[in-house]
């Protein structure tokens, strides 16, 4: 019987660079109460968020990947055909086939890496992260590039008092490399598939297409409305809280440090109270540092890490080499955790 010859990977891996793009429309909430009956002061209260991004129409998925992974990859060090991996995290690239991944790879000049995409809600970056680690420590990628992106005000139904102040575009990458030392933490993820109706979309596609009036939402104007996210604003919370507290907790076990050890705390930015709550469950000393890029940036889903990690960064709250707790959690249920060294 032949023997398989082992793999030739890197022993590590780590995060080597990353990079964000976001949408140069600016929306307050001000905008969002146009089309619900709310408040400024309500939506903060309830979610934190005082403005989002909205893409414009040249700002598609494509164009906000290919801007972020640049920056990405350029803060790497490397070159971009030294790629050999692509990893799309999204839910809003609206073709079936073929996957974003391979026309991002191609405008960046990466040459012929794997790529694909992944459809995992707000956990997608954390999936990704460890999917790209796994090519790294395996060998068959020297570099992975991970992107979480998102066109999140295409599936927004700015009449659901619930969810319309919720959402915002963007694009985050990583490439992730060999490291002599871990870099990236083992994984704590997973699902609760029993939980998937409290985040989804409204309608399937094949519903949509059909057209049944009687069986579609339909607008104040009459007109049948596109698919949209909708979701359970408390069954969500009570979830986040309480159960990826209790994920986060597990992802620093199983990287074999405490709290007292963290520098940065980088969650999924759902929403300000489940960032605080989570925060106080944690028992985190008040020298780690917090992401509440929620604020200005809006749910981002896969793009909200990245997004949060980069302008802790960029604006000198995070830096090189802190130790970083991430954590990603929604549509699934699913959620990922993992301790990071930062680029």
């Amino acid at each position: 019987m032949a023997k398989i010859k082992p793999s030739q990977g890197s022993p590590y891996a780590r995060i080597m660079g990353v990079g964000g793009y976001r949408p140069t429309r600016v929306v307050p909430n001000e905008v969002i109460l146009e089309k619900i009956d709310s408040s400024d002061e309500w939506i903060r209260s309830r979610s934190g968020i005082a403005t989002r991004h909205w893409a414009s129409p040249e700002e598609t998925v494509a164009a906000m990947s290919v801007e972020a992974a640049g920056k990405a990859i350029a803060n790497a060090g490397i070159r971009p055909e030294q790629i050999g991996a692509v990893i799309v995290s999204t839910v809003s690239h609206f073709k079936q086939t073929p996957a974003i991944a391979t026309e991002i790879a191609d405008k960046l000049g990466t040459g012929r890496p794997a790529a694909f995409d992944i459809s995992a809600g707000c956990a997608g970056f954390g999936y990704g992260l460890t999917l790209a680690k796994g090519m790294i420590v395996d060998g068959s990628a020297e570099y992975a590039l991970v992107i979480g992106v998102e066109r999140l005000s295409d599936l927004t139904d700015l009449e659901d008092r619930k969810t319309a102040f919720l959402f915002g575009d963007g694009a985050g990458a990583v490439v992730v490399g060999p490291a002599k030392e871990p870099g990236i933490g083992p994984s704590v993820w997973g699902s609760e598939g029993d939980k998937a109706e409290t985040i989804k979309q409204t309608v399937g596609w094949d519903e949509y297409r059909i057209g049944d009036v009687s069986k579609l939402p339909v607008g104040a104007d009459g007109e049948v409305k596109f698919p949209a996210i909708t979701q359970e604003g408390q069954a969500v919370f009570r979830w986040a809280v309480f159960e990826m507290a209790k994920v986060a907790q597990q992802a620093l076990d199983a990287a074999g440090i405490s709290a007292d050890d963290l520098d940065v705390f980088i969650p999924h930015q759902a929403n300000m109270r489940i960032i605080d709550s989570m925060v106080k469950t944690l028992k985190l000393p008040e020298h780690v540092t917090v992401a509440r890029d929620v604020e200005t940036t809006g749910n981002t889903s896969a793009a909200s890490i990245p997004l949060a990690m980069e302008r802790l960064l960029a604006t000198g709250e995070a830096k090189s080499g802190d130790t970083a707790l991430v954590i990603g959690f929604g549509a699934g249920l699913v959620y990922a955790a993992t301790v990071v060294t930062l680029p």
